[in-house]
């Protein structure tokens, strides 16, 4: 009687799947490939591409040309013997003023400006965001609110009275001095950055390890930061980017011995003496900007997880 009944299933289903075959295929039609969707949707995007990867292309083009060529007038032809002396005269020998080693001191500056800068205030500030999501105080709100104001301040507002503070401490015109600086002003939007995102964790985590017995440090160091590696990587890519490219705070709180890259790129470009090299001019800038571009192509899938995952949300 079973197996008349497994039979009687079975047959149901072959007419069922017969019937269905029969009537052809179902759910949404597939659109075509050159639709005028598509082909409005990437136009759109390649031509945007092409207008933003334009100067990189006659950056480089022009770096690995000698200056006879580059007299010829063509900044789009790519070069007929390439050289890549130019790259070698920004690095080594371009006059940045009173120096002629390139731009070799600039880097090193600016190596011993970020590392610090980003790993003391990311440091600070996640803890502040995490403090301000999951340990509320009485006016902590208003707290945050202060510190937030502070993101939104022009920044040449506060160079003279830093100037001042940093004179008056005795470390104006050094490297420490400056790091003091891109930690104090990356702190109010790194940490909004990081409170917004702690926010967006689920609360039972934070209870439960409450209720276990885990303390402020406990909490913070063996499940928030595991969890946070998205936000914590958003964080260095703002900070890495902001303070490699600062061209302010450099010139104003350092001397020629501790330039960063950015002024001594700019030292280099605006030279007023000798022939305008413009192939070691474009070599410098690339040079210059291959810091961040390096960290945005190792950790841009991760920044962008970091965006969805709760870096905006409120």
């Amino acid at each position: 009687m079973a197996d008349i009944e497994t039979l009687n299933t079975t047959a149901a289903g072959l007419d069922a799947v017969s019937k269905r075959l029969g009537d052809g295929p179902s759910g949404p039609r597939p659109r075509p490939t050159l639709s005028a969707r598509n082909i409005m949707l990437y136009g759109t995007l390649t031509v945007a591409a092409l207008y933003y990867l334009l100067p990189l292309y006659v950056m480089v083009v022009t770096s690995l040309k000698g200056m006879p060529e580059i007299r010829l007038g063509n900044i789009f032809s790519p070069p007929m013997e390439i050289t890549f002396e130019p790259w070698v005269k920004a690095w080594a020998e371009a006059c940045t003023g009173l120096n002629c080693d390139g731009l070799s001191r600039g880097f090193w500056n600016s190596v011993r400006i970020t590392v610090p800068s980003v790993v003391i205030s990311i440091a600070i500030a996640s803890v502040n965001g995490y403090a301000l999501a999951n340990w509320r105080f009485k006016g902590s709100e208003l707290f945050f609110s202060i510190l937030i104001i502070g993101a939104f301040i022009p920044y040449q507002v506060m160079i003279y009275p830093i100037v001042i503070i940093l004179r008056e401490i005795g470390i104006y015109g050094t490297l420490t001095g400056l790091v003091i600086v891109h930690s104090i002003f990356g702190m109010p939007i790194l940490t909004l950055l990081f409170r917004n995102y702690f926010v967006s964790l689920p609360e039972e985590l934070f209870k439960a390890a409450r209720v276990d017995g885990a303390g402020f440090w406990q909490i913070f160091l063996k499940i928030m930061m595991p969890m946070s590696l998205p936000i914590f990587v958003v964080a260095m890519i703002l900070q890495v980017t902001g303070i490699w490219n600062d061209f302010l705070f450099g010139v104003v709180f350092t001397r020629p011995d501790t330039y960063p890259m950015t002024v001594q790129l700019n030292n280099i470009v605006n030279s007023v003496q000798g022939v305008k090299e413009y192939n070691v001019n474009m070599a410098a800038t690339i040079l210059t900007g291959l810091v961040p571009l390096i960290v945005y192509f190792v950790s841009g899938r991760l920044f962008v997880r970091g965006i969805a995952a709760g870096a905006v949300k409120g």
